[in-house]
This record gives structure tokens, C-alpha cells and sequence, in this order.
């Protein structure tokens, strides 16, 4: 499938995503950009986050700006597609591998509008016509996400999880789905052998305290308030919220109302998320849906215990009763029993965690991701 708009001899990448929020999408859009350059050049383009999202960086990759927003907004909405098929015709790609649901579905339709066609590459990171969005909304991206796979030449999921959803959905026919895991840059983590005290000095707490730590975005999907309604059924216990997000006033109401100001921390983004998450005793993650939860990838790096529910792409990571513990979602008495399993038994916790970080340094690292991708480019082009 060699495209005309290939320059010399040498395919060009043009990346888009919707944001670089700090998460799992902005480190795989930062790390495949500079890891593949040597073979693939590539522009990454993308929109500005709110600042309570952060943004995610790389002194070696520079980010051209697009108009891109999370809001549907049809006036903003035309704004970036007409900015992005700009773009397309001044960089001329040979591939357009898009990130995100705003991203595929400017990016996607800015490379119809352009001859001759790139090759275009859309990654699901996660499933976004469940939880996300008011039903509404999803039903008008479900509609948009069919009608554009169609044109899509590849379909890329996280997870088997993933795929098999939006499968179900109609998304895609079978033959265009391809399963790409995360890859990380976990050294960080696997080098952590033993607690930093950062943290716990951070937040004025002993090494006897009991410590639950969840690490991410503070939104709806991640229903942190039944992590907070959980520790509140544990006696001693502290929980960590690091993160920033839009929930934090709401979060910070919900702790007052059940007088947990003294137990329930929430000290913002981690200056060192491996540092940080190894003065964990646990970490949690109670969403109501997934794509690959990064921060359970790197707790188990870090050789921490996990308690997660069972949502998404989250069994494709934790094997309850192997290497953690899994709860059904919204269930605050489910995730408090498995909290107080862990902090009773550390040594169960360790067991489990040896065997979840054995397994993600295997699955999930830096290299095997680039070598799926850089693998995939070079079928695409011929």
C-alpha cells in the first residue's frame, strides 16, 4: 500500500492527538514519536489541555498546535478541521495514525478531504461509548466511530477487551482490528525496591499508617468517590488522591460529608510518580471504564499490590487471585473488603504483586511497543 506522498523514499508520520493530558495516550503519542524518527519522521499536532489536566512533555519532541477540544463543538469542531487538513496538505504524510476520539474523527475526516489519501491509523485507548459521555453524545460518536472505521485502514485497540467491544458495536469489521498493548517506560518503577518516604513525608504520616493511594485524573469515569466511601468503612486507613482534575471540589465536599478531612489526602500531580506510589501499602483504581489502566501497569512495576474493578481492559492487565485483587464497579463494600484483604495480609500482597510485576515487564515495555508499531508501518507502506 505504498502512498504517493511518500518523500524520497521515506514515510512520513503525521501523529494527531486530542490533547497530551498526563496519561497513558500522551506518553504512547510522545514515546512513538521520538522512538520511531530514525525510520518514520513525525509531526505530532495537538490540542492544549485545561491546566488542572497537566500536560505531559519531552524535550525531544516538538508539539505543533491545533485548535482540538474535548467539548463537541460544532463552530471549534470545523475550526480544527480546517486547521488540520491545513496541516495534512503542507506536511503531506504518507500515514495519519490518529489518538483519542476528538483527534480520529477531525483527523480522519481531514485526510478524506485530501488527495491523495494517506494511510490512516486509529487508536482506541479505551472504550469511549460507555461512561464517558451523556447517552446522547454517545450515540452520536457510536454513529461517527461506524461510519468512519469503514474508511479506516486500521483499527488499533489496547486490549483484546477493547476490541471486542466496539466489535460488538459495529465498530469496524474484524479484519481491520489490530491488538497493540501499551508499552511503557517502566525503569523507573521496576528500580523501586522498598518505600521512598516521599509521600509519607509529603503528607505528615508515619510508616505505621495504613496508606491506599490512587493515581490519575480526578473525573467522573474514575468514580473515586466510591474509593473514598470505601476507606471510609476502614478504621486507621489513609487514601491518597494524586491527581488534579475536575472532580477535585466535588471529591473534597464528598470527604468532608463523611469527616474523613484527616484521613483522605489529595496533594496534587507526583513531582515522581515511582518514588511516590512505592510508599503505597496499596493501589487503587475504582473506574467505571477502562482501556489499559497505566498506573495499575506501573504499580505492579513497582511491585505494589492492586485492587481494582473489573472493567475495560483492566482483567487484561490484573488476574484476580494472581496478580491482584478484582471488584465489580460501584461497589464501595466489595472494594473495602479487598482493601482490608491486602492491608491483613501483607504477605499475600507481596505474592501477588511478584507475580503482576514479572508479568508487565514482559507485556508492557517501552521496546515492544515501538517494535509493534514500527512492525505495522512498514507492512502499511510496503
Amino acid at each position: 500500500m505504498a502512498s504517493p506522498w511518500s518523500h524520497r523514499g521515506v514515510a512520513t508520520v503525521l501523529r494527531l492527538a486530542t490533547r497530551l493530558n498526563i496519561g497513558g495516550p500522551a506518553r504512547q503519542c510522545l514515546l512513538l514519536t521520538k522512538s520511531l524518527a530514525d525510520e518514520f519522521p513525525t509531526i505530532l499536532a495537538a490540542g492544549t489541555p485545561p491546566p488542572e489536566e497537566g500536560e505531559m512533555t519531552d524535550p525531544e519532541v516538538v508539539v505543533r498546535r491545533l485548535p482540538l477540544a474535548r467539548p463537541f463543538s460544532p463552530s471549534a469542531d470545523g475550526r480544527a478541521l480546517w486547521a488540520t487538513r491545513a496541516l495534512l496538505e503542507e506536511v503531506r504524510p504518507t500515514i495519519v495514525h490518529t489518538h483519542m476520539a476528538k483527534a480520529g474523527t477531525v483527523g480522519r475526516l481531514a485526510a478524506e478531504a485530501v488527495r491523495p489519501r494517506p494511510i490512516t491509523i486509529h487508536t482506541f485507548h479505551g472504550h469511549v461509548l460507555d461512561g464517558y459521555f451523556s447517552p446522547a453524545v454517545e450515540r452520536a460518536f457510536l454513529t461517527a466511530e461506524r461510519l468512519l472505521a469503514r474508511r479506516t485502514d486500521v483499527l488499533i485497540a489496547v486490549s483484546p477487551q477493547v476490541r471486542d467491544a466496539l466489535v460488538d458495536l459495529g465498530v469496524g469489521a474484524p479484519e481491520r482490528w489490530r491488538v497493540v498493548p501499551l508499552g511503557l517506560e517502566l525503569g523507573p518503577f521496576a528500580a523501586m525496591n522498598g518505600p521512598s518516604r516521599r509521600l509519607r513525608q509529603r503528607l505528615g504520616l508515619g510508616s505505621d499508617i495504613p496508606l491506599v493511594g490512587a493515581v490519575g485524573r480526578l473525573v467522573p469515569i474514575k468514580d473515586l468517590g466510591t474509593l473514598v466511601r470505601a476507606v471510609a468503612r476502614l478504621d486507621g486507613v489513609h487514601l491518597a488522591l494524586i491527581g488534579e482534575g475536575e472532580q477535585r471540589a466535588e471529591l473534597e465536599a464528598l470527604v468532608a460529608s463523611l469527616g474523613l478531612e484527616g484521613r483522605v489526602h489529595l496533594p496534587g500531580w507526583a513531582d515522581d510518580v515511582a518514588a511516590w506510589m512505592s510508599d503505597l501499602d496499596v493501589v487503587a483504581l475504582t473506574s467505571r471504564n477502562e482501556g489499559t489502566p497505566v498506573a495499575l501497569i506501573e504499580a505492579l512495576a513497582a511491585n505494589r499490590p492492586v485492587v481494582a474493578t473489573s472493567v475495560g481492559g483492566v482483567p487484561f492487565v490484573v488476574q484476580d487471585g494472581a496478580s491482584g485483587w478484582l471488584v465489580p464497579p460501584g461497589d464501595p463494600t466489595a472494594a473495602a473488603h479487598a482493601l482490608q484483604a491486602v492491608l491483613a495480609d501483607p504477605a499475600e500482597g507481596a505474592r501477588r504483586a511478584a507475580a503482576g510485576r514479572a508479568e508487565v515487564l514482559s507485556r508492557f515495555g517501552s521496546d515492544r511497543l515501538v517494535a509493534d508499531i514500527r512492525a505495522l508501518y512498514r507492512e502499511l507502506i510496503g
